[in-house]
């Protein structure tokens, strides 16, 4: 009886042993990439330099560092929500307004415990508004990184944000190469801002195919606030940015193509219209790799957390539930949902 009973908890403790073990080797093996355009996430300090004034104690928004730590909070909620059991291994960011606010996001709120690390440059863009990444140093190795600068064809005067490009080790055998953007606004007529959409465009494409021409199996990852759907002429001719083909070449990918012409579904919201803006876009060799790093089962999501939305009473559904309902402060999250890419090697 006692050799019986000893060999059931042998068995036990390998049973558990062999689980943990699987548990441990399924972590591993997932990589996410979050996106999030957080919507106008400004320190309440007057820079000189930047036209932020909107954004300090005396601003039209009388912003203060309550409401400054109210954003930090609500956007670290956010992460940590979207990320389950765990936060992703990179979040991209757009509309943030230095490194500042990162660091303070960082260290003032539960993200502390998770090890981020900051990649940001400061960009040209007369608001102040850069693109930024962190991500987890225990699951990605930053090898370099780049600011894409954006040229306007015969503007010589107009500035826009920077393309940030990052290039690290997702294992010891997996290269990323991954793109964030934030494109031109259509602030001033969505007719008259296509030109500058359109050089966005071919300013990240010509990197990229400098990229895939010296490594046609080169995983590259693009994502980032458009200020265009897919089907738009600066990604889908100009990036050349499509759905998925059944072709042996290098070519990109629009992941969210699927999500488009569904009501009450997007990543962004005009009056009663929804639009998917923020996007990701892959390479091939993400798509039908069967070794390395690949795409996922679970793909790319709209990330549609119930206290990231409220009832729109005007225009019927839903619609984000942002920081300033107008110019009235109501202490919400962004007027963009936060995307996911689900990698796995």
């Amino acid at each position: 009886m006692k050799i019986i009973f000893q060999g059931m908890i042998t068995m036990f403790l390998l049973t558990c042993s062999f689980a943990l073990s699987a548990q441990s080797v399924d972590s591993i093996r997932s990589f996410r990439i979050m996106f999030y355009n957080v919507e106008n996430l400004f320190d309440p300090f007057h820079d000189s330099l930047k036209h932020d004034e909107e954004f300090t104690p005396r601003g039209m928004r009388a912003w203060t560092w309550k409401k400054f730590e109210k954003k930090l909070h609500n956007t670290s909620k956010v992460i940590i929500s979207a990320g389950g059991w765990r936060p992703p291994e990179i979040v991209a960011f757009c509309e943030i307004e230095n490194r500042f606010c990162l660091t303070q996001l960082l260290k003032r709120t539960p993200l502390e415990r998770f090890g981020y690390r900051i990649i940001h440059e400061e960009s040209p863009d007369a608001r102040g508004i850069d693109v930024a990444a962190i991500y987890r140093s225990d699951r990605f190795k930053e090898l370099s990184h780049e600011a894409i600068p954006v040229f306007y064809e015969g503007d010589t005067v107009s500035t826009t944000r920077y393309i940030l490009y990052i290039k690290g080790l997702v294992s010891p055998t997996d290269t990323l190469h991954f793109f964030v953007n934030h494109w031109p606004s259509k602030y001033g007529g969505a007719t008259a801002t296509i030109p500058r959409r359109r050089d966005a465009a071919l300013t990240l494409r010509a990197k990229i195919d400098s990229i895939g021409y010296i490594q046609p199996e080169a995983r590259i990852v693009i994502t980032g606030d458009f200020n265009d759907t897919p089907l738009d002429e600066s990604l889908y001719v100009h990036l050349n940015a499509k759905a998925n083909q059944d072709s042996t070449g290098f070519y990109l990918c629009n992941l969210m193509i699927p999500f488009l012409g569904k009501w009450d579904r997007g990543t962004h919201k005009f009056r009663e219209e929804w639009s998917v803006l923020d996007q990701f876009i892959v390479s091939s060799p993400l798509l039908r790799s069967k070794t390395g790093l690949r795409i996922s089962t679970k793909g790319a999501e709209i990330l549609r957390l119930p206290f990231l939305l409220e009832d729109d009473l005007v225009h019927n559904g839903t619609r984000p539930f942002r920081t300033y309902n107008g110019m009235v402060y109501q202490g919400g999250f962004s007027d963009h949902l936060p995307i996911m890419l689900h990698l796995e090697y």
